[in-house]
Order: structure tokens, then C-alpha cells, then sequence
């Protein structure tokens, strides 16, 4: 899955993300509240994971704005308060869970594996390119005689340049693709990822082309 975190804590933030990038899922780790909500305005995400008590703009403010455009992803609010009330609002703002800080790690990913099975119990449509074909839900990228084997961070960047549909993507937008928003990665780990990705995908009639300075695109081979 694909899961934005927004938590202005950052050694909270982090263990978040540690926790689900073993877990195999994909972070965007964002620290503020404005940021945030014009994020979520145009990525691909499955799942939020939203602190309430955000610089800039209050979670619940994030969450609203995402309700009354329709935007029905799953979120799990995350807050230092505890008392019953600011569950209620929280809830009624159209939380899908809350979760009150501190918390045991243990029961956040119980919190997140019920919320995943939602996602997954959607219909979601499957894009093909090649002879290739990919399962947004299992995250696995099927040829002509099965699922390939492919390490979770290249599936990651598959499922990237397979949303642009053709479209230019900037090495910075892989890389947060690859590490989640914020990472202490150098862009030239991106290189390196899309080698490797591009070697697996020429048997199957996909090529990744590059251009210098802007970024990659994949597209069937022709």
C-alpha cells in the first residue's frame, strides 16, 4: 500500500515510517498541516495517516477538506489528546479510526492492517502495458506466465511511472515513490533502481526512457 503520514514529531514520524516500510508498504511523510492538504489534493496514496495537531493547518481541517471533495480513502487520526470529546469530533469529521498518542506499535499496525483490508475489499481496475499487467491491490506486476519477481521498492516505481501513463516523472517524484516524502536519500539511488527495473521489463515489450534534467517515462516498446 501506499500510505501518507502526516506528523509533525519527527522522531514519531520516522518510527512510523520504519515500521511501515517493513511492513512493505510505500511512506510520504509530511510534517505540516498546509502542506499536507494540498498534497493530498493530487497523489495516489491508499491510505492517510493524519496527526490532529498540526503547524500551519489543524488535522482536522486536512480531513475536512478532504470530505467535501469526496475523497473517501481510509484515515487513521493520530493525537496527544485522549479525552472522549476529541475522538467524537474527530470521528464525526470522518475519521475512519483514532489512535491516541502514546501508543504501542503493535497495536498501530493492527490499526492499519484493518484499515488495508478495506482498501483492498474495493474493486480496483488493472492497467496493462506490454505484455505486462499490474495488480494494484496484491502490488504485484503479472506477465503471460505469472507474477514476476520483483524487489517491493522497483514495484514501487512501477506503479509510479505506470500512473503517469506515458507522462514524464521527476526523479525527485521517484524517489518519493521509492523512500516516502522527506527521506535522506541522494536522487542518484533513483538511477540505480531504474536499471535494474528497466532490465526486468525489455523481455515483456516495456522500455523506460530518460531525459536528462526532467525525468523518466515508461512506455510499451515500439
Amino acid at each position: 500500500m501506499q500510505i501518507v503520514v502526516v506528523e509533525d514529531n519527527i522522531s514519531v514520524a520516522k518510527g512510523i515510517r520504519y515500521y511501515l516500510q517493513d511492513a512493505g508498504h510505500a511512506v510520504d511523510l509530511i510534517h505540516d498541516g498546509a502542506e499536507a492538504s494540498e498534497f493530498l489534493r493530487n497523489d495516489t496514496a491508499d491510505l492517510v495517516v493524519l496527526d490532529i495537531n498540526l503547524p500551519n493547518q489543524s488535522g482536522l481541517e486536512v480531513l475536512r477538506q478532504m470530505r467535501a471533495r469526496q475523497d473517501e480513502r481510509p484515515v487513521l487520526l493520530l493525537t496527544a489528546q485522549s479525552e472522549t470529546d476529541d475522538k467524537i469530533t474527530g470521528l464525526d469529521a470522518g475519521a475512519d479510526d483514532y489512535l491516541s498518542k502514546p501508543f504501542e506499535m503493535e497495536e498501530f499496525g493492527a490499526r492499519i492492517r484493518a484499515l488495508c483490508r478495506r482498501v483492498s475489499d474495493v474493486p480496483r481496475a488493472t492497467p496493462t502495458i506490454g505484455s505486462l499487467s499490474f495488480d494494484p491491490t496484491a502490488r504485484m506486476i503479472v506477465g503471460p506466465n505469472g507474477p514476476l519477481d520483483v524487489p517491493r521498492r522497483e514495484v514501487a516505481l512501477f506503479e509510479r511511472l505506470m500512473l503517469a501513463q506515458g507522462r514524464l516523472v521527476s526523479k525527485q517524484l521517484l524517489l518519493d515513490s521509492l523512500y516516502g516524502t522527506g527521506a535522506d536519500v541522494d536522487e542518484p539511488v533513483v538511477e540505480v533502481y531504474v536499471s535494474r527495473l528497466r532490465k526486468r521489463l525489455q523481455p515483456h515489450g516495456v522500455a523506460i526512457h530518460v531525459k536528462r534534467g526532467l525525468g523518466y517515462s515508461m512506455q510499451a516498446a515500439t
